[in-house]
């Protein structure tokens, strides 16, 4: 006899339905798992790369395990805006205080810029000596080191060049134009109302004040006479001086040598090398982070929408 068929149980068509949607949310769970998996990776793979690009991630105070030679530079125009002394001087704080820094190098490629910003460099180049006595400085000129480049310069142990380098321009100016003649033509009327005999100095859109223009070339005289004591206070008696020594001429590294503006010709790999006896080079110059980059245009873009004529400087360049 054959067996009797098996009934199914009763309601099975529920279980079922009941058996599907329990898996179709367990597959949901873990789908949603997966989802919110990647995507904090994504987040998090992002917030690096952030930190990353915006700088926060520095070897500022770590120090190194192998004695260095330390690296600073200084590229370009000297001025707040630009090169300025707060990121030279952090540089150079950072390659001083590591305690594996054999020597320090500050390469300098510069015509010159700010004397204040020039001097607040070369006064903490004179501290940062006077307090690490056994770490020497060395200044290695690439193309041009000349006027604030060369006040910056000056503090230094000793300044290498190459011989074709630019060196000198120990001087000051302050220049700008006049629109005098201009505006007469066009028809244009200046309206300037001051407060004060000497507020509008060397107002670019009215005459030339005969007492403002020998006021200001009294304070370039100043200035410069500051610059003047600076390099012979750097270079003591190795420098020859000449009737054109302080006279704003340049010379080649070759003659800047001859000149005692200069010591010897010679390269960052070279002066490690030979002269500190240290051949890794640590690169210490400072990295303006993303957000200071970012703050810094914003505030000159809101210092040029406030000046939109901006007024001549003095200038060591």
């Amino acid at each position: 006899m054959s067996e009797p068929e098996k009934t199914p149980p009763a309601n099975w068509e529920r279980d079922v339905l009941e058996k599907l949607a329990l898996s179709a949310v367990q597959e949901q769970r873990r789908s949603r798992h997966w989802s919110i998996l990647f995507k904090t990776l994504g987040f998090l793979y992002l917030f690096i790369v952030l930190f990353l690009a915006a700088g926060w991630f520095r070897s500022d105070g770590v120090s190194l395990p192998k004695a260095h030679t330390a690296l600073v530079d200084l590229q370009g125009v000297i001025a707040a805006d630009k090169i300025s002394a707060d990121s030279v001087i952090s540089s150079l704080q950072g390659a001083f205080e590591d305690k594996k820094t054999q020597g320090v190098i500050l390469r300098i490629n510069s015509p010159g810029g700010s004397p204040v910003q020039a001097g607040q460099i070369y006064d903490e180049i004179k501290r940062l000596r006077a307090k690490h006595p056994k770490v020497p400085l060395y200044a290695v000129v690439d193309d041009i080191c000349a006027s604030g480049g060369y006040y910056v310069a000056a503090g230094a142990d000793k300044i290498f060049v190459d011989k074709a380098s630019i060196v000198g321009s120990i001087g000051v100016l302050m220049d700008g134009f006049g629109f005098t003649e201009t505006m007469q033509k066009l028809g244009v009327e200046r309206r300037l109302l001051t407060a004060g005999e000497n507020k509008g100095f060397l107002d670019p859109f009215s005459p030339v004040d005969p007492k403002q223009q020998a006021f200001a070339k009294q304070m370039l005289e100043e200035i410069h006479a500051q610059f003047i004591a600076v390099v012979r206070e750097g270079r003591g008696k190795r420098l020859k001086e000449t009737p054109e020594t302080f006279s704003g001429l340049v010379w080649s590294g070759e003659k800047s040598i001859q000149l005692g503006l200069a010591d010897a010709f010679g390269t960052v790999e070279s002066v490690a090398r030979d002269v500190i006896k240290a051949e890794d080079i640590v690169d210490f110059t400072r990295q303006d982070s993303l957000f200071e980059r970012l703050a810094g245009r914003l505030g000159a873009t809101m210092a040029k929408a406030w000046s939109p004529f901006d007024k001549a400087g003095v200038s060591l360049r």
